[in-house]
């Protein structure tokens, strides 16, 4: 009966039509859901009740503890409620400024789950040794910063937590009154409650009375609502949640007074500025949900939870940025309403789980992205193959079918780096056992891709096919190491392997146990994975986690993990645990480890040091192109820079047109991959017909021409969090015209702006220029000048243009020389583009190592910066010059290395010692050069092009230099000098 079950399952999911339509009715609304309808409730009872309402939680004085490093403080909470409960409030305050502030439940019938934090952090935070506590009659509050700028005041009555820039309020805690931690309780028979008493004849009764009366007659209905809604057991369709520990859910307000403008709590497929969801203007009904889900044919604007969850928000204003992070990891929703267009209202509700808030204090976007990443880490510089070009599709059907498909990407001279299996390659579906049957050689196959410099990433699901034949599911069964149902036994649903189980990643005895599976050769400890080789990486879908059967497309949440823990508690951090071990996995199979490579899915806070996301399977629309551009911003303000989406759609069938601005979309992503469905007809881009199959060339080829200015951008965001793609308020924070820009962005500190084009029949563009500097096209030097208070500017755009403009002040480093992979590119020569500021100067980095191993932490690689100047007193001369950066800066070397010292002539360093610069060009030079010389050199060869002026004589094609082989060598120090 189940291998008939499974077949069903199958057929219906193989039988899915090529147009394809959201199933909305499988996912929750918030009215659907018990927890949110009251926390929705709480804050329309207060709305009701207007000044009249009031927190019931509240600081007993008297309870304060202030620890002896002075950054801690304790204090019991208590609801006037139920004055026979406990809570236990903590605020600290970290040494870079972020306020930690917890609050649990204390000797309540059961423990709240508190454990998100720590997988999460990175490290348990520093404390600050500057704070003082000072205790008064009505709060307490401390003064620190730099300039004793920022003050932290906690009032006691009601409890309202409030963080302070120079006496203007940041963010607020509990203002609203809407903090609830609904306390465990024993189930009892529910009692009626006393309704308010009807008026008497002719007495008139404002509402300001009526409230008055119904608290006074009954202060518990009046806060928390007049009746027992889903506490002890929730049904949604065919399924009832047990929920056997009842109402423990937490729900509380987090305004931001002075902040019009939030971004983040990624992922939901709508703008970078969140829209409200509550009423005032458009846009959405319901609150932005955080609930990991297998959304597949997801809506282009929606506040739906979809993939991945990640709890950080960054509130903005010109004035200043402040952020939070709420390390919680149950279902949670999030209302954002806006009383002015210079305030924001946000109100979390969260199923399960402790306060565990992380405020940050900014100022700026660059201050929020370093102490987010001091608290989760950073994205991790990639293996330098990985942010080449992707191809997948769901299948390549056997070996024979790969090794076509690599022949035809040669024979065509198009570039591609890594070559994808889905599903089908695995017998049955189990995975790391393959079909024999269509992939008879697979380790040959994987040499024959090796050969040519390429790799292969395989996929694994964490849905065990449960079958006495699959030692993997075999072994962890025997281990105990399996999800359990609420009555102790192991789980059992239904995804691609048909009857699966699922292996709980929050049991420590998995870890390693899991690591010995993907070791490339036989171990005595038992079964690995001998038919691999160390150029297979891994693609963990599927983790959310998906259950075909299951309520919502995922796990019951009374499904119990390691330690008791429901599977509602950890939901959104459990596909983050997947992928992180998987990643570890794959980088300790090989004696010496080499980094890893592991696209994931699902995903939370801290999934950024483990590896690269995609936005899963989004459609072949113009809309999801468009939305999925908005999608991967929004990841990289969540910490995740290595993001894309799936190149074509991986639904539907799209023209030629839309498939080419497809592909110029995902080249300036930093995850770069195409992929679709199965029903889907074949289209690797070599395919096409022409003109569409030479720009798609193109396009590959420039993204490989710009695999340095990528790998530099990463070596940036794995020190400073900063990420990859930056937004403009990012770039231009105090430029309001730019906050609600989500259609163009910066690539790293590169000085790069793209405007990807996401519209039909296109042939021009409008791209936002946010500042008095010159912008260059990147392709024929023609400079636009932007204006002091924002300017737009209108430019070509047909099929084969890509928006892209160089910013004055920028050195861009590349590397042109046509090659297959980009293996083949490791000592290829570069050249540097270098614009020119209004200024006359310009500057750029370059960071090189290896690419593949972890040798740059201990120092070896190559940090060049290069810079434009006019040498003092020599108007008419310019000097670029190339320094070095890693003994300038050894304390921020990479990838969270600190390195003492930096050896200049480390051992990388002298493997490209005969590297060289092939090529400068410099553009906006006001003069015809009479002279371009190395310095101490003789004259070089060199080409000049005046510029070509429009009538306003402020835009223009801009004057170029080309320098032809300075013979420079890129790891060394020289200076190139010009005079005109």
């Amino acid at each position: 009966m189940r291998a008939l079950d499974y077949l069903g399952i199958l057929s219906l999911l193989l039988a899915l039509p090529t147009t394809h339509s959201l199933k909305a009715h499988d996912f929750k609304t918030c009215s659907q859901s018990g927890f949110c309808r009251r926390g929705r409730a709480l804050s329309a009872r207060a709305k009701e009740a207007g000044a009249a309402w009031k927190s019931p939680y509240s600081v007993d004085p008297s309870s304060i503890a202030i620890a002896s490093d002075q950054a801690t403080f304790t204090a019991s909470v208590k609801s006037s409620l139920y004055p026979e409960i406990n809570f236990g409030l903590e605020l600290r305050v970290h040494d870079d400024g972020v306020v930690r502030v917890r609050m649990d439940e204390v000797a309540g019938l059961r423990k709240r789950y508190d454990e998100a934090a720590s997988w999460a952090l990175i490290a348990e935070p520093t404390v600050s040794k500057d704070i003082k506590w000072t205790a008064g009659k009505k709060d307490i509050r401390a003064v620190y910063g730099k300039k004793k700028e920022l003050e932290l005041v906690v009032t006691y009555e009601p409890l309202r937590v409030a963080l302070l820039r120079n006496g203007k309020e940041q963010v607020v805690l509990n203002g609203q009154g809407l903090l609830h931690m609904e306390h465990f309780r024993t189930k009892t028979p529910a009692v009626t409650q006393t309704e308010e008493p009807a008026p008497k004849e002719g007495e008139e009764v404002v509402a300001d009375e009526a409230q008055a009366v119904m608290k006074a007659e009954n202060p518990r209905a009046w806060f928390e609502g007049d009746k027992e809604d889903d506490y002890w057991e929730e049904t949604f369709g065919s399924w009832t949640d047990s929920k056997p520990k009842g109402p423990e859910s937490l729900s509380i307000d987090i305004n931001f007074p002075n902040h019009g403008t939030v971004y983040g709590i990624p992922q939901h497929a709508t703008r970078l500025a969140l829209p409200t969801t509550t009423g005032e203007s458009p846009f959405f009904s319901d609150p932005y949900r955080l609930y990991n889900a297998d959304v597949f044919e997801y809506l282009a604007s929606s506040p739906m939870s979809i993939y991945g969850s990640i709890p950080v928000l960054h509130a903005h204003s010109a004035d200043s940025t402040v952020g939070m992070f709420h390390a919680v990891g149950s279902e949670t929703w999030i209302d954002v309403g806006h009383a002015s267009d210079k305030s924001t209202e946000t109100h979390w509700i969260s199923e399960s789980g402790i306060l565990d808030l992380f405020l940050m204090p900014g100022p700026t976007p660059e201050d929020i992205f370093r102490q987010y990443s001091r608290l989760t880490g950073t994205t991790v510089i990639p293996a330098h193959w990985s942010l080449g070009y992707h191809q997948c599709r769901w299948n390549y059907v056997s070996s024979d079918d790969v090794r076509t498909v690599q022949k035809r990407f040669d024979e065509e001279d198009m570039p591609v780096d890594v070559f994808w299996l889905d599903i089908e390659y695995a017998e049955e579906h189990k995975y790391f056992i393959w079909d024999k049957k269509n992939f008879p050689d697979p380790v040959d196959m994987i040499n024959d891709v090796a050969a040519l410099g390429r790799k292969m990433v395989v996929i694994i699901d964490p849905h065990l096919k449960r079958t006495s034949d699959y030692p993997v599911y075999q072994k962890a069964s025997e281990l105990g190491l399996l999800v359990k149902t609420k009555s102790e036994s192991e789980y059992e649903g239904w995804c691609w392997s048909g009857s699966s189980a699922w292996i709980d990643f929050f049991n420590p005895s998995v870890w390693d146990w899991w690591k010995t599976l993907f070791k490339p050769r036989q171990l005595a400890s038992g079964w690995s994975w001998t038919e691999s080789t160390e150029d297979v990486h891994i693609w963990n879908d599927m983790n959310e986690p998906s259950v075909f059967n299951g309520p919502e497309i995922t796990m019951p949440k009374d499904n119990i993990h390691y330690g008791g823990w429901e599977h509602r508690d950890v939901h959104n951090i459990n596909g983050m645990l997947f992928s992180n071990l998987t990643s570890q996995a794959v980088a300790e199979r090989s004696d010496t480890p080499k980094r890893p490579f592991v696209l994931t899915r699902a995903f939370y806070a801290g999934s950024q040091r483990f590896g690269a996301m995609w936005t899963g399977d989004n459609m072949g629309t113009w809309e999801h192109m468009a939305v999925g551009v908005k999608i991967v911003l929004s990841v990289n303000i969540g910490g995740m820079s290595f993001a894309g989406s799936d190149v074509g759609g991986f639904f539907g069938n799209p023209e030629p047109e839309m498939l080419v601005r497809w592909y110029q979309v995902g080249a300036f992503a930093p995850f770069f991959r195409a992929h679709a469905h199965i029903d889907t007809k074949r289209r690797e881009p070599f395919l096409l017909d022409q003109p569409y199959k030479g720009i798609i060339r193109d396009v590959l080829r420039l993204r490989y021409t710009m695999l340095p200015i990528w790998y530099t951008a990463f070596r940036e965001t794995s020190v400073t969090g900063l990420p990859v793609l930056r937004p403009h308020y990012v770039m231009f924070p105090k430029d309001q015209g730019g906050f609600n820009i989500d259609d163009q962005y910066f690539i790293g500190s590169s000085g790069l702006l793209v405007k990807p084009v996401t519209e039909k029949g296109a042939t021009q563009a409008t791209v936002y220029l946010p500042e008095d500097q010159v912008y260059y096209d990147y392709f024929n030097h023609f400079a636009y000048r932007g204006a002091a208070k924002g300017k737009e500017i209108t430019v070509p755009a047909v099929l084969h243009q890509i928006p892209l403009f160089v910013r004055g002040g920028s050195i861009v480093p590349t590397r042109e020389r046509p090659r297959r992979s980009s293996k083949a590119m490791k000592r290829d020569p570069f050249t540097l583009r270098v614009a020119l500021s209004k200024a006359g100067t310009a500057r750029g980095e370059l960071y090189l190592d290896d690419g593949e191993t972890y040798a740059h932490r201990q120092g070896q690689f190559v940090w060049r910066e290069i810079v434009a100047e006019k040498p003092a007193k020599k108007a008419r001369t310019l000097k670029i010059e190339s320094r070095d950066l890693g003994a300038a800066r050894p304390a921020e070397a990479v990838d969270g290395a600190v390195l003492k010292t930096f050896d200049p002539e480390n051992e990388y360093a002298k493997s490209i010692a005969d590297v060289r610069v092939e090529k400068v060009v410099v553009a906006g030079l006001s003069g015809k050069p009479t002279s371009v010389k190395v310095e101490g050199g003789d004259e070089l060869v060199w080409d000049f092009t005046p510029g070509v002026a429009a009538a306003d004589k402020k835009e223009g094609i801009a004057s170029v230099l080309a320098v032809k082989d300075p013979k420079v060598l890129i790891a060394k120090d020289w200076a190139i000098i010009i005079e005109w």
